[in-house]
């Protein structure tokens, strides 16, 4: 028994293939078909990576009565939020104007003209957690629709209204003028709601947020208030000891259940890996704590070995389950870790002892029978306590760590959605593009290189055009801002790891398109595109949420184009939408930090540095030996000088006496040309 998901690629929508229910992808055939039958539809939106999705499926959707109760009563639609993340947008404020809070598996009721009139999130296959029963509910709306239509249609009519009008009054807040007052009152927000005990905001469930971290790490670079850093490093510690951070195989799992980083929900996430593995090199740069580097090599290293597709794309997820169980393949038992190791130690008694210690294993086990595995006691301190040399402590760690690796990799491993996404991708090429130039990998740039060719050439339609998703050899869906905003990002950083023209080139192209197709004419920019499929509303995602937002990404994309190519038409745009958040900054730091972020840019404003002739490499050396988070750098040959590509940064410029030469400008003011290393970096750190 199959359904009209078989045609698809999105792994969570084949998961539902051979679901008794008739499930239609979003599209007009399903639409059509409840018009023609006069039904109304259940909408089920989720994602590979959510467990209650799993839930709802196996308790709901793979039962036959169930299914026969909404094929008679209703056409059902199952759409991959991660595809779709417009409509997922749009109903999710439905959801919750209608209930007061969201989530996934989310489940809607529209009219056949796509209208909202009852949601909910996940629905139980019997009465509890004081929610009646998904058939219940399948029973009474099935009921309304047949004697209480006015009722419904009036309902879904005003509530749809509502939604357009406060649509409508987001898109038309003015712009305000852009100061550092801004950055200051954030500040003081999130140092005051800062949890100083376990690092972090918020209580359980507990969050990464790259985003918010990245903006205090720079705004200690700015003041140098030695707070902020705690703030960073109390909060980066607690996580990378944490059980959150997967510590035989890198890379970090969504979130932590808890407050203190112990028990995470396991799935991974390329988007949440992607912005944590750019935040700890930041860390390293700027503290130079070894701990920070590890992380962020792990963490890439994971990426490059579990989630790279041969064709040179990133996949999407990895799922919390095995075997039926969350955190199944993650966790152990004393005597698992006996079994791993014995045969491959000298005395595997005491290093199964010691890595125990060091781990937190026990026979209680911290999670269901078994432990998770967190920094109970660092080697340092297992040395001092013993007497020994630290290196011989992490060396014996470090076998362990290798063996117990080597028996996990025989396991049921958790579900993948190798589904390639073009802005998570955007997000992952930028991470390894900058940790090749920072450190100096070149493993790490040919990944980079790989996804950029790979994002160009597989993910763009005959007009050039980004497309949203890919899988097995097939593109498809039209790209979101987030995409072409992601993907230029990437495109920069690999241009100042590489220097290649072409990566230049691409990132001002799709930069054009973001003008083109994407811009509000009121300020800020739509997360669909001017020829996109029309919907209820035209969505305008304003808040960072787990992937900074759309518009706050393709602000600070325009912003280092303006630096790289001195077109004012770019920096205007950006300059608009930042303007337009100013107020929600200030309220809500948590939500849009990553606009701080690009306020910071606005403000700074980028400090510029292009290099000409040749052999430049000890002057890029400098410019990446700390963490200059507002510096874009060109280099070229004076044979270019940046009119082939645009660059207006190298135009003009030229070697002085037949020596590599380096030119610093800060705003509308350069410094004098400088031809040593040394001369470069005195300025950088002015």
């Amino acid at each position: 028994m199959s359904n009209r998901l078989r045609a698809e690629t999105s792994p969570y929508l084949l998961q539902h293939a051979e679901n008794p229910v008739d499930w239609y992808p979003w599209g007009e055939e399903a639409f059509a078909e409840a018009r023609a039958r006069d039904k109304p539809i259940f909408l089920s939106v989720g994602y590979s990576a959510c467990h209650w999705c799993h839930v709802m499926e196996h308790e709901s959707f793979e039962d036959e009565t169930t299914a026969a109760l909404m094929n008679e009563c209703f056409v059902s639609i199952k759409v991959d939020r991660e595809e779709r993340p417009d409509v997922d947008a749009i109903y999710m404020d439905a959801v919750q104007a209608l209930t007061g809070r969201g989530g996934w598996p989310m489940s809607v009721f529209l009219t056949p003209d796509a209208v909202p009139f009852y949601g909910g999130t996940y629905l139980p296959d019997k009465p509890r957690y004081g929610s009646p029963s998904f058939t219940d509910v399948l029973t009474r709306i099935a009921e309304l629709w047949d004697t209480r239509r006015e009722e419904i249609l009036s309902a879904g009519s005003n509530l749809a209204e509502e939604m357009r009008r406060q649509a409508l009054s987001g898109l038309s807040a003015a712009p305000e003028p852009l100061d550092t007052e801004t950055l200051g009152v954030a500040v003081s927000g999130l140092s005051q709601s800062f949890d100083r005990r376990n690092g972090g905001w918020g209580d359980a469930p507990k969050f990464p947020q790259p985003a918010v971290v990245e903006f205090v790490l720079r705004r200690y670079l700015a003041t140098g208030d030695e707070a902020l850093l705690e703030m960073v490093k109390r909060t980066l510690d607690a996580m990378r000891r944490g059980g959150i951070y997967d510590q035989l195989g890198g890379g970090f799992h969504r979130y932590s259940t808890d407050q203190i980083w112990l028990t995470p929900h396991f799935e991974k996430m390329l988007y949440d890996n992607a912005q944590l593995a750019r935040l700890y090199l930041h860390a390293w740069q700027v503290t130079v704590d070894d701990s920070y580097r590890r992380v962020a090599e792990e963490t890439l290293d994971y990426v490059a070995r579990e989630m790279l597709d041969e064709s040179g794309g990133f996949y999407s997820a990895q799922d919390a389950d095995s075997e039926g169980e969350e955190g199944r393949f993650f966790v152990w038992t004393p005597q698992d870790i006996a079994a791993a190791i014995e045969g491959s130690s000298a005395n595997p008694e005491a290093d199964a002892r010691l890595f125990m210690d060091a781990y937190g294993v026990s026979e209680a086990g911290n999670f269901e029978g078994r432990s998770i595995l967190f920094v109970a006691r660092t080697a340092a301190e297992v040395a001092v306590e013993q007497g020994v040399d630290v290196a011989d402590i992490d060396a014996r760690l470090a076998r362990v760590r290798g063996a117990l690796l080597s028996v996990r990799e025989k396991r049921v491993k958790p579900g993948l959605d190798d589904k390639v996404l073009a802005g998570w991708n955007g997000l992952m090429l930028a991470a390894f593009a900058e940790a090749a130039r920072v450190l100096e990998r070149d493993d790490y740039r040919k990944i980079a290189r790989g996804n950029a060719d790979f994002l160009l050439s597989q993910m763009r339609d005959s007009r050039g055009r980004m497309l949203r998703t890919w899988k097995g050899g097939r593109a498809k869906l039209n790209a979101y801002l987030e995409d072409y905003a992601n993907v230029a990002d990437g495109l920069l950083e690999l241009y100042q790891a590489t220097f290649e023209p072409r990566w230049f080139e691409a990132a001002a192209m799709l930069g054009d398109s973001i003008l083109e197709h994407f811009a509000d004419e009121n300020g800020g920019f739509f997360d669909t595109s001017d020829d996109h499929e029309k919907l209820l509303v035209r969505p305008k995602g304003q808040q960072d949420g787990a992937t900074p937002s759309g518009g706050a990404m393709a602000a600070g994309v325009l912003i280092r184009l303006a630096a790289y190519t001195g077109e004012g038409r770019y920096a205007d745009a950006a300059e608009g939408a930042v303007g337009q958040m100013r107020r929600a900054m200030e309220l809500s730091p948590l939500g849009f930090a990553h606009w701080l972020t690009v306020l910071d840019l606005t403000l700074a404003p980028p400090m510029e540095l292009a290099v000409v002739g040749d052999d430049a490499g000890e002057m890029l050396r400098v410019a990446r030996a700390r963490y200059r988070p507002n510096l874009v750098v060109a280099v070229g040959s004076p044979e270019s000088a940046g009119r082939d590509v645009g660059i207006a940064l190298l135009e003009g410029r030229e070697p002085v006496d037949g020596r590599a030469t380096a030119y610093v400008c800060r705003g509308s003011a350069c410094e004098r040309p400088v031809t040593t290393a040394a001369e470069l970096k005195a300025l950088l750190d002015e």
